[in-house]
């Protein structure tokens, strides 16, 4: 049984179905999608579709992201929060326009059925953005932490590659988990387009919210697949322009 984490989507429904195609996904075998849905390309509401049919073929794992909070608020309540019209929900409401009243409460029980992280059964953990409790996940005290965290990323990222675990100068964030998957912050922010790793740390956004690319990987074989630019399947449209 394999286990495949998919990176954020951002509305880009023709990019996702472009990387499922790419693997053989059997029975058994688990997808867990690290969040952001919505907001930034215009099939938005149609993406979250298609992940509702998805759940009912494969087993799937939903991680809440910041985008998804933002726009099951916004179901929620019809209330538009401005940081997120300008960070895509403009497009994520008009993908929508189509939808039923009856729908739309279907996609908000969707989302807030999402869990803000998992960890399978291998101890890997699998969260949106990051979690700041050295103690792990389980004492985390900011629920926000699990969508908005950048600190996590950026602590594997610019440590001493010396550091060996077990060392006193080792964080303990890292040592509660064989390995940890997250989004949120595109690896092209470090001029990379596919998945990076920091010590024990995988990040799998590929930048789909702007110019790069939705990434599936095994994650026992690190072996990753992924759809073309998201500005090449959808040519007319700008994307987002800003995180």
């Amino acid at each position: 049984m394999s286990v495949y984490v998919v990176g954020d989507i951002h509305g880009g429904l023709k990019a996702l179905i472009q990387v499922l195609n790419k693997v053989e996904v059997k029975e058994g075998d688990t997808l867990v999608f690290v969040g952001d849905y919505v907001d930034g390309w215009s099939e938005a509401a149609q993406v979250v579709a298609f992940l509702m049919q998805l759940s009912d073929k494969i087993n799937c794992v939903f991680i809440k992201g910041n985008h998804d909070v933002w726009c099951e608020n916004w179901l929620e309540s019809g209330h538009v929060d401005l940081t997120w019209y300008m960070h895509g929900g403009k497009e994520t409401m008009e993908s929508y326009a189509g939808f039923s009243e009856e729908e739309k409460k279907e996609h908000l029980e969707f989302f807030k059925n999402m869990p803000l992280y998992h960890i399978d059964n291998e101890n890997r953990l699998f969260v949106h953005a990051g979690f700041t409790s050295m103690h792990g996940v389980e004492k985390e005290i900011f629920n926000q932490s699990f969508y908005f965290d950048r600190t996590l990323w950026e602590m594997a990222l610019t440590m001493d590659k010396s550091i060996e675990e077990g060392s006193q100068f080792f964080p303990k964030r890292l040592t509660h988990y064989k390995e940890i998957y997250i989004g949120h912050t595109p690896t092209t922010n470090f001029n990379c387009g596919v998945p990076m790793q920091a010590f024990n740390v995988w990040n799998v956004d590929t930048g789909a919210a702007f110019k790069g690319k939705i990434s599936i990987m095994d994650v026992d074989t690190k072996v990753f697949h992924q759809s073309d630019v998201l500005p090449s399947l959808y040519p007319n449209e700008k994307g987002r322009n800003k995180d």
